[in-house]
């Protein structure tokens, strides 16, 4: 019977795997090394993190682990995750670990499944703009921007991965002449 469960918590393993090879706001932070130069290292450990987190913390309420989940992104990717998605990821997470509680190594597998279907691709490069505050001074701001967009991986999107509407880039960017003298940013309605 040891061998059935540990095959579970391989399962359990996988899975979490699949999942946080899922999660954009961590393929981001990783592709863009926010971890630092070993960010890939620091991603394939918050792995081995989240299972241990899971095992010996027995009746985990959704927002304990969200906030562990949060907290982890904070400290090892320097990243605030602010897209909506540490509750949907947490839930996909502590739904596995009731089927590996369980010894549902089948509901393990299919959920791997349907997520790997579902992984869209999130790329994003960095924008920077550079204006001269200043005429006599040499000193320049700096503002940095995401440019994000998703592509599906997977067979089946479920609405997952919706392509982006057509938009103008020039309305997207934010023009040099909109930033005013003292840092501010002037937002325009869209017409």
């Amino acid at each position: 019977m040891a061998g059935a469960a540990e095959d579970v918590r391989t399962l359990f393993r996988a899975g979490i795997r699949v999942v946080l090879e899922a999660w954009p706001a961590l393929q981001i932070a990783v592709e863009n090394g926010f971890g630092g130069l070993h960010s890939q290292e620091k991603a394939e450990w918050l792995g081995g993190a989240v299972e241990d987190y899971f095992i010996h913390n027995a009746n985990l309420e959704l927002d304990e682990v969200q906030d562990f989940l949060g907290e982890l992104m904070t400290n090892e990717f320097d990243t605030v995750v602010e897209d909506g998605s540490l509750p949907q990821v947490s839930q996909q997470l502590q739904t596995m670990y009731h089927h590996f509680q369980r010894g549902d190594g089948a509901a393990l597998r299919e959920m791997a499944s349907q997520i790997t279907q579902r992984k869209c691709r999130v790329t994003a490069s960095a924008l920077r703009t550079t204006r001269k505050i200043d005429e006599d001074e040499d000193d320049t701001d700096s503002v940095e921007e995401m440019e994000v967009s998703a592509t599906n991986d997977g067979t089946a999107t479920d609405g997952v991965c919706s392509q982006p509407e057509p938009c103008d880039p020039a309305s997207q960017a934010i023009k040099e002449e909109d930033i005013v003298e003292d840092g501010w940013t002037i937002v325009r309605r869209k017409k």
